[in-house]
């Protein structure tokens, strides 16, 4: 007779240290504020208040002072006000859990490059094979293979030979660096209606530039940030991105991107693009020119025509639209029409899925 059999559920013990359980909580709350550590440790312990994350035996304060013995924090006299700051290694760590969370658990391994779709001698094995030709390396030759080659063709007896004929060799894919700049929109409805869009847009952003940091570290990552204009924003700068009072200028962002690309070397190149707003601002001979209301002609016509151009220098946008409005959805479809590329209309949830998997995807060189 089948059945069931229950038993007590027992939760799985927390191995971590109390200073680790803390600093998993604490470098959430920093980037939620962007960085601002006095603010973090006061939410840290209204948090502690609330739901009892100290003892006796280990406090806030007792963590505080482990964060700076550890290098987490260093002195703050650089603010005037005494308060520690992030060091460069909580600044990594910051970085190091938005990878974790966003793309999962990854590895450290080697010098990571991307494929290509061009066979010839590199660092990436296929499942294809060939006969030897003079100037194969010895590491490519399968000798399992080889053997039994060998085998066929000239028997298992005491005079077992092989021939250059009886070799294979696995072919490999060569290599190739990727630039890619990541553009963040920084206008004010990335926090309207009560919603935080920028804090996943930072760690994506962080996740990112971690990742190829640690397994491509031969591509180029740029972060353009975009508001009223746009602006160049260093890795170690991501924690601390805020929303400010702008409006979108899509087009700022796009020709920053563009000109920066313009500069790389390498042949793939590519850009990711998240927003959740309209195009609604445009700087010409400087002054502004800014309309808010639906989508203005004038603005999404110097959107498409950069989009075009992107097309003729073989620079994919790949945009992720944080919005569900069909007349901005529209937009987008139209916008990634003119520049062949893709577009992804995607909440908060799986948005870092979505870009690794665009990455990975366009790791192979265009033809």
């Amino acid at each position: 007779m089948k059945g069931y059999l229950f038993s007590e559920y027992k939760p799985k013990r927390d191995k971590r240290t109390d200073f680790e359980r803390l600093l998993d909580v604490f470098l959430e709350i920093l980037t939620h504020t962007s960085g601002d550590v006095e603010e973090a440790i006061d939410w840290l312990r209204q948090i502690d208040r609330e739901h009892q994350l100290t003892n006796d035996n280990y406090s806030i304060d007792d963590f505080i002072n482990e964060l700076k013995e550890k290098g987490f924090l260093k002195d703050g006299s650089e603010n005037g006000k005494g308060i520690p700051i992030l060091s460069s290694k909580g600044e990594q760590a910051i970085r190091q859990r938005a990878l974790d969370q966003v793309f999962g658990k990854m590895k450290r391994g080697g010098l990571g490059q991307h494929q290509t779709n061009k066979l010839g001698q590199g660092d990436e094995q296929t499942e294809d094979r060939r006969p030897f030709q003079f100037g194969d390396k010895l590491e490519q030759i399968d000798f399992s293979e080889s053997f039994r080659n060998a085998q066929i063709n000239h028997g298992i007896g005491g005079d077992f030979r092989m021939d250059e004929g009886d070799l294979e060799v696995r072919e490999t894919m060569q290599v190739t660096s990727m630039s890619t700049v990541l553009m963040i929109d920084l206008s004010h409805s990335m926090i309207l209606y009560g919603e935080d869009r920028i804090t996943p847009a930072k760690k994506v952003a962080m996740a990112l530039s971690e990742m190829i940091m640690r397994k491509y570290p031969k591509d180029n990552l740029d972060i353009v940030a975009f508001g009223n204009d746009a602006w160049e924003v260093s890795v170690k700068d991501l924690p601390y991105l805020k929303v400010g009072p702008y409006h979108t200028n899509t087009v700022a962002g796009l020709e920053r991107a563009m000109d920066i690309l313009r500069r790389r070397k390498t042949s793939n190149k590519q850009i990711f693009m998240i927003t959740d707003g309209k195009p609604s601002c445009l700087k010409e001979n400087g002054e502004y020119y800014m309309n808010s209301f639906g989508l203005d002609p004038y603005i999404t016509g110097k959107c498409f025509n950069l989009a075009r151009q992107c097309r003729k220098q073989k620079i994919p946008i790949t945009t992720f639209m944080i919005a569900t409005d069909p007349y901005l959805q529209e937009f987008i479809n139209d916008f990634t029409e003119a520049n062949s590329g893709k577009a992804f209309f995607t909440g908060l949830d799986g948005l870092g899925d979505m870009i690794l998997q665009d990455f990975e995807r366009n790791r192979r060189k265009r033809l």
